[in-house]
């Protein structure tokens, strides 16, 4: 995951603080070099990290860190109000047109992701009850137009392509005529990108934008291109005005420098990033949440509303009269594994829990055994499986491909579970430190 390596780096160098009772000036400079070197070779601009520090040292060096009761705490605090607003201060949304439709111009470099991350934000408004419509401009990559279109209907979203014409501007302008006659409030249009700027690329793409007026001019980048990132924000923002800047491939093995300079030097927001390639890996960027990623705090709005969106409310209802009862089975126990998937891989999960260890190596297999086992017994010992003896686990870890131990482990884990969720339904559970003394509610429960 993008970050990894600057989380832990970041928490060496606050380490320096914590274990000193008061702060000199020199201490904090000393931890201000350590900070710095983190940021340089998490590939952030050199002016970024010299303007970064420079603020940040500056408020370090003051009454407020010096002379407090618990200095590093103050010098976290400070480093995070200051990641914040060196990536935007709060969430820019997209804006939406007080006239339908609102027009969508993707554009950025060829292999940035905006064929795919096109029909991401599109999907992302379908949800919240928008009729959008994908353009097909790029009239010049092989497969791009199919590419469009077999995205567009894995998401129920039509595409408007026209496959005889070789003039993106032309196609772009019959694409908003199709969409007010068939009320498509929002348009989205996939252009055509270069595997560098050139002049072609860029007169093609103001031609576009003259010809549709578009709401909003987003810059797909490719987080993984580093300090070149930087570069071609600046060259599409002199050139057509961008309006902000989608992220794709935080996923990916990158240092991730690239989110913390591109709104410092466009001065353009991020408003959305890519964390993966299915189609519901698309996230609207928020600065804090971020942040508290970037510091290892974990971002636990960001995972509440993966869950909402993921977990079935009616099932989540059921789920708690059945742990209040506890009559919580196996067959629970996989419905909550499957739900859990939907909220992505289980490392983009962790990384969202407070506290978790930037450096988690999580193995994706382990849901697919565990579903392989539990499909494997019969369903009486599913409802029950105290009655699963020596010789039923030889078959259920023939029938699934696994192996005894790990049945052994898969039932130890659920025993853990239910005693765990006997003693949240009661309001007495204490395991997460932050939840102790307090009721614990379900999710939807009000």
């Amino acid at each position: 995951m993008a970050f990894q390596s600057l989380t832990e780096k970041l928490k060496n160098a606050f380490k320096r603080f914590r274990n000193k009772g008061k702060l000199t000036e020199a201490d904090v400079k000393e931890g201000m070099r350590e900070i710095k070197l983190a940021l340089l070779e998490a590939d952030v601009n050199f002016k970024v990290v010299k303007e970064f520090i420079k603020k940040v040292t500056e408020r370090a060096i003051g009454v407020e860190v010096l002379e407090s009761l618990l200095p590093a705490q103050q010098v976290v605090k400070i480093v995070n109000e200051e990641l914040i607003e060196l990536m935007g201060k709060s969430q820019a949304k997209l804006e939406i047109s007080s006239k339908p439709p609102t027009v969508v111009m993707m554009v950025g470099l060829q292999g940035a992701g905006k064929t795919t991350h096109s029909a991401k934000i599109a999907g992302l408004y379908k949800k919240q009850g928008k009729n959008p419509l994908l353009v097909a401009c790029d009239v010049y990559r092989p497969a791009a137009i199919k590419q469009l279109q077999v995205v567009g209907q894995q998401l129920s979203i039509p595409v408007y392509a026209d496959e005889k014409s070789k003039n993106p501007v032309s196609i772009a302008k019959d694409a908003l005529n199709y969409a007010k006659k068939n009320g498509n409030d929002m348009v989205f249009i996939d252009t055509a990108g270069r595997l560098h700027v050139d002049e072609i690329l860029m007169k093609e793409l103001q031609n576009i934008k003259d010809a549709t007026s578009p709401t909003e001019i987003l810059l797909v980048v490719d987080a993984m291109l580093g300090q070149d990132a930087l570069t071609v924000a600046e060259s599409f923002d002199q050139m057509l005005n961008i309006s902000g800047i989608v992220l794709t491939k935080l996923d990916g093995d990158t240092r991730g420098g690239a989110a913390l300079s591109v709104r410092y030097v466009t001065g353009k927001p991020i408003k959305f990033v890519g964390t993966g390639e299915k189609l519901d890996t698309i996230e609207p960027f928020y600065p804090d949440r971020m942040a508290s990623r970037i510091l290892g705090m974990g971002d636990v709005l960001s995972l509440i509303e993966k869950a909402e969106e993921a977990f079935d409310k009616k099932k989540a209802e059921e789920l708690e009269k059945k742990m209040k009862e506890n009559a919580f089975t196996l067959v629970d126990y996989l419905d909550q594994l499957d739900q859990l998937k939907k909220m992505g891989s289980l490392e983009s999960v962790l990384a969202m829990v407070p506290g978790a260890p930037s450096d988690l190596k999580v193995d994706e297999n382990m849901l697919v055994r565990t579903e392989a086992i539990i499909l494997s017994m019969t369903p009486k010992e599913r409802e029950n499986p105290d009655i699963i003896s020596s010789s039923r686990k030889k078959r259920i870890a023939k029938g699934s491909g696994t192996t005894v131990e790990e049945i052994n482990r898969l039932l130890k884990q659920f025993d853990q579970m239910k005693k765990m969720m006997k003693q949240i339904s009661s309001g007495k559970f204490n395991g997460f430190g932050g939840f102790g003394g307090k009721k614990f509610k379900m999710p939807f429960k009000k």
